[in-house]
């Protein structure tokens, strides 16, 4: 069980988390869903299709993307979020901003997915003196810089003891495990051999006894592997989706909710 703000989310099956993209720089869908509004409609046609839970993000964290100010940031995440209130599903919000996320958290969000696993100064407060959950991910570097020369001498290992310390510093802040996920963070500072062989043995994050969140929809490595441009995507991420699923991933972080839904739905016809 996930405590995430006003849900407790059964992880009995892998569950769909579908983004949304409140930015105009976004590398997957290039700012179409930009104007709150927008963001809004295109996130109930996501819960029609089946997503459990929403991941909204004011601020692009593909590689090369430029910060965004705290307030551009507000502006753009908060009517969304509030908008969504009544949705019937928990609301995500990926910032790595203590200010944001604090906000958020005010406005109804009911998890912070933060790509810098909670470092900044503030950001474990602010989501420890809530009912959030959080997920927390690896990221080499920062999203500027973190594709120039990602180097590990074995990347699994070093993204869990990672985890693993965020976890504990998390845990020591007062954010209860059952309130934790953790994402290896696929694409963010990592050749793609380091993502293949994140994938391969991506069964060996579960010993670090939190949730395991899987974001590989349209992303680089997809492209490199298939010759496809970010638009075609589709096929190889739903592909990548199940392969997470059967390797232990809990939530799948996706852009193509219907079809992963389907997919998904052979995965757990299956039965574990």
């Amino acid at each position: 069980m996930l405590h995430c703000g006003r849900f407790t989310l059964s992880l009995d099956r892998p569950l769909i988390m579908g983004i949304v993209n409140v930015t105009p720089d976004s590398f997957s869908d290039g700012g179409h869903f930009y104007s709150s509004a927008r963001a809004i409609q295109h996130a109930r046609q996501l819960i029609e299709q089946g997503a459990d839970l929403l991941d909204i993000g004011g601020e692009s964290t593909r590689p090369g993307a430029q910060a965004v100010g705290i307030e551009e940031e507000l502006e753009r995440v908060l009517p969304v979020v509030e908008g969504l209130g009544d949705c019937g599903v928990p609301l995500s919000v990926d910032t790595l901003k203590p200010g944001v996320m604090r906000a958020a958290i005010q406005a109804g969000a009911d998890m912070i997915n933060d790509v810098n696993a909670l470092r900044a100064e503030g950001a474990l407060q602010a989501v420890a003196g809530s009912s959030a959950a959080v997920c927390l991910m690896h990221m080499q570097g920062e999203p500027r810089t973190m594709q120039q020369s990602p180097l590990y001498q074995d990347v699994v290992a070093e993204v869990k003891a990672f985890l693993d310390a965020r976890i504990a510093a998390a845990e020591q802040a007062g954010i209860q495990r059952e309130r934790m996920v953790i994402d290896p963070g696929f694409g963010f500072g990592k050749t793609l051999e380091h993502n293949l062989d994140m994938l391969r043995k991506l069964e060996s994050f579960a010993s670090l006894g939190v949730p395991l969140l899987a974001g590989l929809s349209r992303k680089s490595m997809l492209g490199v592997l298939t010759g496809l441009p970010v638009g075609e995507r589709m096929a190889p991420s739903v592909a990548a989706a199940v392969v997470a699923a059967m390797k232990g991933a809990r939530i799948l972080r996706v852009h193509d909710v219907k079809e992963t839904r389907q997919a998904l739905q052979i995965f757990n016809a299956l039965g574990e």
